[in-house]
């Protein structure tokens, strides 16, 4: 079953949350610098909240042992020797599986998840399920996750599903030229609030929306967003950073791009 709640150990000094990577073999410099990262952290624990691949189809992708995404599990592995390692799916990665998990050396995270970490409650999510205002979605999310659904989609040829998911890719780049970021709501500020009050938690650390940030919610809740990394698309922008959780609070550590 997935950890519904991650309790630090009590040598741990730091924790450290990524998300939004968007892997793929089209992504070369972004891998390169999860690489580097995964091998030379100094963190107790690596948390990735989502969305590390543009996409995944199913862990038969993982039958090609030199594969795209084979190499960057046997990364997360060789991390996950000396420290924490743990995922928490995403909107584009949701079908991450077992074998996925045995190969990564990952512990698998509920889709919300509550750190318990230097006398903090903290919860982590990806935040699409937050996005309400994002209808078509939330009725695509309610009908991928079902269980009958995902036994229907695996079941077909890895190219059927490969040309389903480009598809979907396209759909929502598309929508991303036509509309800008405005194509893409905010968490809900009333879902955000219940769910930091049910997991008895004034922090929560997501990521989804691509935009980076720290804000306070009032109530005494605050939440931080992670960005999204990348060193591909854009050589003059570069984006590559991770949040750093310990006792001295929270910080924001850019990552050499």
């Amino acid at each position: 079953m997935p950890v519904r709640v991650l309790r630090a150990a009590p040598q741990w000094r730091c924790v450290e949350c990524i998300s939004d990577l968007h892997l793929s073999p089209a992504t070369p410099r972004t891998a390169a610098a999860l690489a580097d990262y995964l091998h030379h952290t100094d963190a107790d624990a690596v948390l990735v909240l989502g969305d590390l691949f543009e996409v995944w189809v199913g862990d038969d992708v993982l039958d090609d042992a030199g594969s795209f995404e084979a190499r960057v599990l046997r990364q997360f592995a060789d991390c996950a020797r000396h420290r924490t390692v743990a995922m928490l799916v995403g909107n584009r990665d949701f079908l991450l599986g077992p074998r996925a998990a045995a190969m990564a050396g990952w512990q698998v995270l509920d889709e919300v998840c509550v750190l318990e970490a230097f006398g903090r409650r903290t919860v982590l999510v990806h935040g699409d399920a937050q996005c309400l205002a994002d209808v078509d979605y939330q009725r695509f999310r309610l009908q991928a996750r079902d269980p009958a659904w995902q036994q229907q989609f695996l079941a077909q040829p890895l190219d059927r599903r490969r040309a389903f998911a480009r598809g979907l890719r396209d759909s929502s780049e598309h929508r991303k030229r036509t509309l800008g970021m405005a194509a893409y709501p905010d968490l809900d500020p009333g879902a955000m609030h219940a769910l930091l009050h049910q997991h008895q938690a004034t922090t929560l650390v997501h990521g989804h929306t691509h935009r980076p940030g720290d804000e306070v919610l009032g109530d005494g809740l605050v939440r931080h967003v992670l960005t999204d990394w990348d060193l591909d698309h854009d050589p003059a922008a570069p984006r590559a950073e991770v949040l750093r959780l310990s006792a001295e609070g929270v910080q924001r550590r850019p990552l050499p791009c």
